[in-house]
C-alpha cells in the first residue's frame, strides 16, 4: 500500500484529518448516550460493531491485506474480547448512570494506566516528566470522581463512573497485550479482525443478557447505529492508522485528547449536560497530565502503545 499516495505529507491535511476523526469520536458519546433509550447496551454494541467490523473487513479486502496468519488468531481473539467487548460493554453500562461528557474524559484517562502497566509488563522506566504527568492526571481523575463523592452524588452515578474507569484500565491492558503479541501485524488488519472476534463475543452476550428485551428500530436509533458503526468506528479507525504512518505515537496520543474535549462540548450542547467546576478542573488536569507524560525525548519517540479512538 502506497502510504504517501493515500495520505500526502501535508500538515494541513494531517491536521484536518485529526480534527475530523476526533470530532466524530467526540460526537459519538452523544449518540451512545441517546441510543440507550431505544435498546440495551449489549444489543447496541452488537449492531454497532457488527456493522463496523464488516466495514473494516471490506477495507481489508480492498487493500488486499489478506487473512492474518493462524499464530495471531488467539491474540486477536483476546484483544477483541478486551478492547471491543469488555471496554464498550462497561462504557455503555456506565453511560446509563453518568453524563456522556464526563464519561469520555474518564475513558480517555487510559494512557495513564497504559504507562503504569508498561512499567511491569514492558519493563519501561518512567522519566521524571512521566511521573509528574501521571501524578497530575491521577489528581485530575480523583477530582472528577471525588467531587461527586463530596457533593453526595447518588451511588448509581459513582458505580457508573467506576465502570468507565474500569473500561479505561481494560483498554490499557489490551494495549499492553497488543504490544507484546500483535505489534508485527498490519494495523488495519489487526483492528478489523480483533473487532470481528470481539463482536462475536458481544452478540453472544446480547443473546444471553438481553434476549426478549425491547429493541426500538426507528430513524433515530438506526442512524445512531450507522453513525457509530461506520463513521465513529470503521472510518475513524482506518484514518487513525493512516495518521500513525505520518506521526509518532506520543504525538498521536496527545491528539486523541481532543476527543474528550469535543465530548464535553457536544454533551453540553446537545444533551444539556452541566459542566461543573469539578468536571472542568479534573478534565483539565487529566489532559495536562497526559500531555506532560507523553513528552519524550527524540530518541524515545516512535511506535509505542497501540491506542484506538
Amino acid at each position: 500500500m502506497n502510504k504517501k499516495f493515500i495520505l500526502p505529507n501535508n500538515k494541513w491535511m494531517l491536521g484536518s484529518l485529526i480534527i475530523i476523526i476526533t470530532v466524530l469520536s467526540g460526537y459519538g458519546w452523544v449518540v451512545m448516550k441517546e441510543v440507550l433509550a431505544y435498546m440495551g447496551p449489549f444489543t447496541f454494541n452488537a449492531f454497532r460493531f457488527g456493522i463496523g467490523s464488516l466495514t473494516l473487513l471490506v477495507i481489508v479486502w480492498i487493500l488486499k491485506v489478506g487473512v492474518p496468519p493462524k499464530k495471531y488468531w488467539k491474540p486477536l481473539i483476546i484483544v477483541g474480547l478486551l478492547q471491543t467487548s469488555a471496554v464498550f460493554i462497561l462504557v455503555m453500562y456506565g453511560l446509563g448512570f453518568v453524563d456522556a461528557g464526563k464519561s469520555s474524559v474518564l475513558l480517555y484517562s487510559m494512557p495513564m494506566w497504559s504507562s503504569l502497566l508498561a512499567i511491569k509488563f514492558l519493563r519501561e522506566r518512567l522519566t521524571i516528566k512521566q511521573i509528574l504527568g501521571l501524578f497530575i492526571g491521577m489528581v485530575g481523575l480523583l477530582t472528577v470522581l471525588g467531587w461527586d463523592i463530596w457533593t453526595k452524588q447518588n451511588l448509581q452515578t459513582i458505580i457508573g463512573e467506576l465502570l468507565i474507569v474500569m473500561a479505561a484500565i481494560v483498554w490499557a491492558i489490551s494495549n499492553i497485550y497488543y504490544r507484546l503479541h500483535l505489534q508485527a501485524l498490519h494495523k488495519i488488519q489487526a483492528s478489523a479482525y480483533q473487532m470481528t472476534f470481539g463482536t462475536i463475543g458481544i452478540f453472544i452476550a446480547a443473546i444471553v443478557m438481553e434476549w426478549g428485551e425491547p429493541v426500538h428500530l426507528n430513524i433515530t436509533s438506526i442512524s445512531s447505529i450507522l453513525f457509530a458503526g461506520i463513521l465513529a468506528s470503521a472510518l475513524c479507525f482506518t484514518v487513525w492508522y493512516l495518521i500513525l504512518s505520518m506521526i509518532d505515537m506520543a504525538t498521536a496520543t496527545i491528539a486523541t485528547l481532543l476527543v474528550p474535549i469535543f465530548g464535553l462540548i457536544f454533551s453540553a450542547l446537545f444533551l444539556g449536560e452541566e459542566m461543573s467546576v469539578g468536571i472542568v478542573v479534573g478534565s483539565g488536569l487529566i489532559i495536562c497530565g497526559i500531555v506532560v507524560a507523553q513528552k519524550r525525548k527524540k530518541e524515545n519517540k516512535g511506535e509505542r502503545l497501540k491506542e484506538s479512538i
